[in-house]
């Protein structure tokens, strides 16, 4: 079994008087006599498996050697918008609750407060754009297009099969040396994403093996014991890319985040998912001994980063400094949004690079600007003072309470906590994480994904079932009752 075959669910025959039961000779194909209906059951998801899909195709660098932004899963979430607000305009029904609307849009009071007292209005408005794209109008998109388990299956196993890819693609980078340049040789597992945004690969291999882990530790009645097999086995082979993204952040934020999901899955599963995951991680790394060294030598500097810190990280704390010095000066709203690099200059000291350095992976040596503090929260409590933190944190923190809520009365209920254990760990990945990194480059549309899946899971009726008996194997609500229980009734 693949792992696309062990997130797609198998369709249910239609009854033989359905419409849609093929009739002998009819000259229907295999495909649609084996599974009928299933075009139909899916297409509707198209436009957010396309948007996963398309991160692997590569983005060109902006001209000043940054990772740049409007890439083709930019557009294609933009579509994603527009499917669903048509959908919502024909339905003429109410998109959200009143809760999913205040949890989803609090980041917008924030981003407006900011762009109406930059200093340079105009200049804000990409970032108005980029905020309002990751963190309101993808995720709400993805919360009004789910309508069950088995859709949220397939956006997340699209994940999985997209980190498997880049992960794939970033372990034969490492061992064939056409990597990203790392300790002055080209082995760093980047996947399509390139040297200028290396923390693309590492956070898609790293949210798809937190979604594997959800689904090894949960105890969803849809999700067989060989799909759970299949899932810890992906895990495994995750971690190797992982890895050798030789990222810290992203080992830290996977770290915690799976520390999450064991304490929400029960101590016995967890125990043994523990064991048989750190023995296949065992044999692919130690056994196989890829990059070993290199490895116990990164993860020996996340202890040194306060009393020998290298250059990247002494960049980081300058720029965090930067950042605080922006606030003081203006507490409530900021400096503005895009306003960071205008003013980064004159509230930094002279440990400051003027550049990072990047290459390999195709490409040559060039600059990159330095144009975050790599922290965002302190990318937003600079830009968008008290006003913009709260809204956003506050957003985080109500979307988090949400999901973790709904995780005991899932564990309960026949339904299971698979999704639950899978957005939880996400969630809990992207805040951990956003204290290293921000919403650069061309991996962050995936965030608003990540988002979506957790307002689905946190926002929407259909994510816990409110009635847990067990339904006869292969029963199915009416489909005008699947279409009736969105988000309006949550």
């Amino acid at each position: 079994m693949t792992a696309t075959a062990a997130y797609l669910p198998a369709a249910d025959p239609p009854s033989p008087g359905h419409p849609r039961a093929a009739a002998p000779g009819d000259g229907r194909t295999a495909f649609a006599e084996r599974w009928p209906g299933l075009p139909g059951r899916y297409a509707p998801l198209l436009p957010a498996v396309a948007v996963v899909a398309l991160l692997a195709v590569p983005a060109a660098p902006a001209g000043d050697g940054s990772a740049g932004s409007g890439t083709v899963a930019d557009a294609a979430s933009g579509l994603l918008v527009l499917f669903c607000l048509v959908r919502v305009l024909r339905d003429r029904a109410r998109p959200l609750t009143r809760t999913a609307a205040l949890v989803l849009g609090l980041p917008v009071l924030g981003v407006s407060v900011a762009a109406i007292t930059s200093h340079d209005p105009a200049a804000s408005l990409p970032g108005v754009a980029r905020y309002l794209q990751i963190f309101v109008l993808v995720p709400a998109a993805l919360l009004l297009l789910l309508r069950d388990r088995r859709d949220f299956r397939v956006v997340a196993g699209a994940v999985v099969v997209l980190g498997l890819g880049q992960g794939a693609l970033g372990v034969v980078q490492y061992l064939t040396g056409t990597g990203a340049s790392y300790m002055g040789e080209d082995i760093r597992a980047v996947g399509t994403f390139g040297a200028t945004d290396v923390m693309g690969m590492a956070t898609v291999v790293a949210y798809a093996l937190v979604i594997c882990v959800g689904y090894a530790l949960g105890e969803d009645r849809d999700v067989t014991g060989r799909r759970r097999a299949v899932a810890l086995v992906c895990a495994g082979l995750l971690f190797v890319p992982l890895l050798l993204s030789f990222s810290r952040g992203a080992w830290i934020a996977t770290a915690v985040a799976l520390l999450l999901q064991l304490a929400l899955s029960g101590v016995r599963r967890a125990t043994r998912v523990v064991l048989a995951a750190a023995a296949l991680g065992v044999v692919l790394v130690g056994g196989l001994g890829i990059g070993s060294q290199m490895i116990t030598e990164r993860l020996s500097s996340i202890t040194q980063v306060a009393d020998a810190p290298d250059q990247s990280v002494t960049d980081r704390y300058t720029m965090w400094a930067a950042a605080t010095d922006m606030w003081r000066e203006r507490p409530v709203t900021g400096v503005g949004l895009k306003g960071f690099p205008a003013y980064r200059d004159s509230h930094s000291s002279l440990a400051l690079s003027a550049a990072s350095d990047t290459a390999g992976a195709g490409a040559g040596f060039q600059r990159q600007p330095l144009l975050s503090p790599h922290n965002m929260y302190l990318l937003v409590l600079s830009e968008q003072g008290l006003v913009g933190v709260l809204a956003l944190a506050g957003s985080w923190a109500a979307l988090l309470v949400c999901v973790l809520r709904r995780v005991p009365g899932a564990r309960r209920s026949r339904a299971g906590a698979g999704p639950g254990l899978v957005v939880g760990g996400l969630l809990v990945w992207q805040l951990v994480d956003f204290g290293y990194a921000d919403i650069g480059g061309p991996s962050t549309v995936l965030t608003a994904m990540m988002l979506g899946l957790a307002a689905w899971w946190g926002l929407h009726r259909a994510a816990v079932p409110t009635d847990h008996r067990e339904r006869p194997h292969g029963h199915r609500p009416p489909e005008h009752h699947r279409a009736n229980s969105g988000a309006a009734q949550a």
